[in-house]
């Protein structure tokens, strides 16, 4: 057995997961870099997203208890991904051939959240107070002002954005010329 597979296993145990979710989520994250992870599995309440810092959101969203088991576990893997992403140098080498193809303007550089669902997709940069946001490969920027976004969502068609202020939508946000 893998060191991997054995730090997997023990997590599993831990937080009382499959290892078959630990091991989603440990793909999750990898992909968010450690910081982030978006996942859709059955047993994590479905879709849902991970972000460092508190943000944490399940298809079954007023499952209280298992939304905190799932943060437990994104709290307990998140090191251990980025420790194993920085083991790895063919990872960066790769995750900076990744960003020659990110959808975003370059001056942002990594956002803090991304997603997307149909022909829509969205990048948040909280430092610089941007949400750029591209629909059917036309791109709009906006200043999110004093929103500090920590959760997203996307229901009928329309954009849905949660903050230390409240919900909000897209038409709440002044569209920048940059």
């Amino acid at each position: 057995m893998s060191k991997k597979q054995s730090v997997i296993n023990k997590i599993a145990q831990q937080h009382d997961f499959s290892e078959t979710v630990v091991t989603h989520v440990w793909e999750a994250l990898r992909q968010g870099q450690g910081t982030m992870a978006q996942f859709n599995h059955p047993e994590l309440g479905g879709q849902g997203q991970w972000m460092a810092g508190g943000m944490v959101m399940i298809g079954d969203m007023f499952n209280n208890q298992l939304k905190a088991r799932v943060d437990a576990l994104c709290q307990a893997l998140s090191p251990l991904v980025i420790a194993d992403l920085q083991r790895k140098p063919d990872a960066a080498k790769k995750k900076q051939a990744q960003a020659s193809t990110d959808w975003w303007p370059a001056k942002y550089g990594q956002p803090n959240a991304t997603g997307g669902q149909n022909e829509r997709r969205y990048a948040y940069f909280a430092a610089a107070k941007r949400l750029v946001v591209e629909e059917k490969g036309r791109q709009s920027i906006y200043n999110t002002g004093k929103h500090q976004i920590h959760g997203f969502s996307q229901q009928q068609g329309a954009l849905q954005f949660n903050s230390q202020l409240g919900t909000f939508g897209l038409g709440d946000l002044k569209l920048v010329k940059e």
